[in-house]
This record gives structure tokens, sequence and C-alpha cells, in this order.
């Protein structure tokens, strides 16, 4: 097993090669919740184009199929029946609006269902978490030796915290 810089697990890096390994993890870490908000984002979209097609759909029946599904269904109903021409022509349209209406219910479903999306709030989340995460993190102390080769005291080293 070996760490995202090629060198083996356990072994002594320099301060240089963390730094190094921390900050292609972190450009890592952000590229892929871009490419997450973007995956996000392009099914919202789409959920969206389809409740709109669905509503352009709803719109199309209703106008182009309304004179020729109306005069057959018209005359449709006059030969199986004896009614009135009238009410048989008053038949079909509510026929064709009840088409359009169950196009346009589709199209209002997935309009909310696009608009429950989310995808860039769940990211923007996930982001925060991360940050909070490295905000939190603390180095490691160092070990302090007792024993010095040129004297018998031992002087503490300041740290900084930045």
């Amino acid at each position: 097993m070996s760490a995202p810089d090629g060198s083996p697990v356990g072994a002594e890096r320099s301060i240089g090669q963390l730094f190094a390994s921390a900050t292609t993890e972190m450009s890592a870490l952000v590229h892929d919740e871009i490419a997450l908000a973007k995956a996000q984002l392009k099914r919202d979209v789409k959920r969206g184009a389809v409740g709109g097609g669905a509503f352009a759909a709803a719109g199309a029946v209703l106008i182009f199929s309304l004179p020729m599904l109306s005069f057959a269904l018209a005359y449709g109903i006059r030969t199986w029946s004896d009614w009135n021409l009238a009410v048989c022509f008053l038949l079909s349209f509510a026929a064709n609006v009840v088409v359009a209406g169950v196009l346009a219910l589709i199209g209002v479903i997935f309009a909310k269902k696009a608009k429950k999306g989310q995808g860039p709030q769940k990211t923007a989340a996930s982001v925060k978490e991360s940050a909070a995460v490295l905000q939190n993190v603390k180095p490691h102390p160092r070990e302090v030796t007792t024993a010095d080769p040129v004297g018998d005291t031992v002087k503490a080293v300041a740290r900084s915290s930045s």
C-alpha cells in the first residue's frame, strides 16, 4: 500500500511531501464536489424539461386533435346512439379536455419533482461538512526526548498554530 504521492505508508515523509499530498487531495475533493453539483443540476434540469414537454404535449393534443377527433367521436357516438348531434359533439370535446387534463397533471407532477430537487443544496451541505471536518483537524504533537546529546537540559520548541 502506498500514499497518494507514491511513497510507502508509514515511511517518513518531509513537510513538503505532506503539504503536496494534502494540496492534491484537496484539489481532487473540490473537483469531485463540482462534478457532483453538475450531475445533480443536470438531473433537476432534465426533470424540469420533461415537465415542460408534458405541458407542451397537452397543448398540442388539445389544439391539433380537437377538429379531427371531435368530428370522428361525435359521428361515432351518433352512429351508436340516436342522440342529438350537438350532444355528441359536446361529449367528444369533453373527452379531448380529459386527455389534455391528464397530460397537464403529468406535467405538474414532473415540475414539482424538479422543484423539490435538492441537487446543489446537497452538494453545498457536503462541501460545508468537509470544510468543518478540515477545520477541526489538529496537528499531532511531537515527541519530546529527554536525552540531549549536548547537555542535560531539554528545551521546549514553540509551535505556531498556523
